[in-house]
């Protein structure tokens, strides 16, 4: 896993605007989607899986390297399927039609968290 620095100063944005961004779907996302349910629904999964994972990759860094046996691959694999999958739902519930092409990013993100926690198992 890279430096612990990066891991504890990156991963707790990925947590702080997951919150925000999930403060922002509970509370302002409907001036701008309407009240699509579905949309609505696909943020809040979008900032609930966000969160979690953040909060995964902030245990995973905390682990002492003296005691930790983590494949190198589980975090990465973890962060870029979090940003992927959750990034292009919050994307795509903007503005489906602009964002299209993000479309087959989503199973991809997800593949590759799950993928990050397969890694855990090695």
């Amino acid at each position: 896993m890279a430096s612990n620095f990066y891991w504890k100063a990156g991963v707790p944005v990925i947590g702080l605007t997951a919150v925000g961004l999930g403060a922002f779907g509970s509370h302002g996302l409907a001036k701008y989607v309407g009240d699509d349910a579905a949309k609505l629904k696909s943020w809040g999964t979008a900032s609930q899986y966000q969160l979690v994972h953040a909060i995964a990759l902030l245990s995973l860094s905390s682990i002492s390297p003296a005691v930790r046996r983590i494949h190198p691959a589980a975090a990465p694999l973890m962060l870029g399927g979090t940003l992927a999958f959750s990034g292009s739902i919050y994307l795509l519930v903007l503005n489906r039609e602009t964002f299209r092409p993000l479309g087959p990013v989503t199973p991809l993100g997800g593949l590759a968290i799950m993928a990050g926690w397969a890694a855990l198992l090695l």
